[in-house]
């Protein structure tokens, strides 16, 4: 048996009473696991298997198959998230997102950034933003990373714009037709790559910034990536009604 601390990605019914879950961890990567009887009232699995399940898994671990799990401690449940469809949505979007970057490239820190980011809507921090700043970070390990230190075209650092099209900052004389964003956009994307999620404190963006930033990603993402989930069609439809 071993211990792993993780998160509960995907929870489907198994049989009568049990459940099979795919939780990410930091040493393993994804690991499928069989919650026997976890779906009686009796259980002391039964709320602790949910999808956003956080905390340290009890396992008898088998490679490749899936282990079996014998015990969870709750470490963050995270309560305001589950009690608010738009937070929900949010969180489905990036266990979602985490689970194929994960098939991409393992890497522990991976981890610890779909935690922080959890833990910040969790605590009411925008969940737009947060989302934002985590799919940015995650392009590095696509190995899709958007030029954000100058221009992708010349290496100036004199920058206009930023456009999907050519791959990230344009500068004054590569410029031709792309769509032009504020400065404060450009300043923020290189914020939102280089800041630490569990150590912001404080969130303000203008809805201009915000607008501007999560087109340039959601076009990114459709050019570069190949990943196409549904759950972000949802949130997608859902940012249309609120910035």
């Amino acid at each position: 048996m071993i211990e792993v601390e993780g998160i509960v990605l995907t929870s489907q019914d198994y049989g009568e009473t049990s459940k099979i879950i795919n939780v990410i961890t930091k040493e393993y990567g994804i690991i499928g696991m069989i919650a026997k009887g976890a779906r009686s009232i009796k259980s002391n699995l039964r709320s602790t298997t949910d999808k956003l399940s956080y905390g340290r898994f009890y396992i008898y671990y088998k490679k490749d198959k899936l282990s079996i799990l014998s015990n969870v401690d709750i470490i963050d449940n995270f309560k305001n998230i589950k009690k608010d469809i738009t937070k929900i949505s949010y969180a489905t979007y990036l266990l979602e997102l985490t689970g194929q970057v994960v098939k991409h490239s393992l890497k522990f820190d991976i981890f610890d950034l779909l935690i922080s980011a959890l833990i910040k809507i969790n605590e009411n921090y925008d969940p737009l933003v947060i989302m934002n700043i985590l799919e940015l970070k995650y392009l590095d390990y696509l190995g899709v990373m958007p030029v954000i230190d100058s221009c992708c075209k010349c290496g100036s650092t004199s920058i206009k714009t930023l456009s999907s099209d050519v791959g990230g900052f344009i500068c004054s004389k590569c410029y031709t037709n792309e769509r032009i964003v504020s400065d404060k956009t450009i300043k923020l994307i290189r914020m939102y790559y280089y800041v630490d999620i569990s150590k912001i404190t404080k969130l303000e963006v203008s809805k201009e910034a915000k607008n501007e930033i999560n087109n340039f990603l959601n076009e990114y993402y459709d050019r570069y990536t190949g990943l196409y989930l549904k759950s972000k069609n949802f949130i997608n439809n859902l940012n249309k009604l609120t910035i």
